[in-house]
């Protein structure tokens, strides 16, 4: 599958730390292989992979393509951004 990462999440990644960088690079392509993983819970559309115990990729696939919509290198972002929509 073709993976499209947004704005938002280029803007994410170059703020994280180069290892945890590689890291998400890792996760981004393994999402490529196997696209389906945790989905949100209140009717999200998006999935979420984890990347350590507080990093997170956020993501959602429409037709052929996966598109990158955030990764978060700490919880509470995560966190914060995932009580948005509550």
């Amino acid at each position: 599958m073709e993976i499209q990462i947004l704005e938002t999440a280029e803007k994410e990644l170059e703020k994280i730390p180069n290892p945890l960088n590689k890291q998400f690079g890792k996760h981004i392509e393994k999402i490529a292989d196997n696209p389906v993983s945790k989905h949100l819970n209140h009717g999200l559309p998006y999935f979420t992979e984890n990347v350590t115990k507080q990093a997170r990729i956020i993501y959602y696939i429409e037709k052929e393509i996966i598109y990158i919509l955030h990764c978060f290198e700490t919880h509470k972002e995560y966190e914060r951004w995932y009580k948005s929509y509550k």
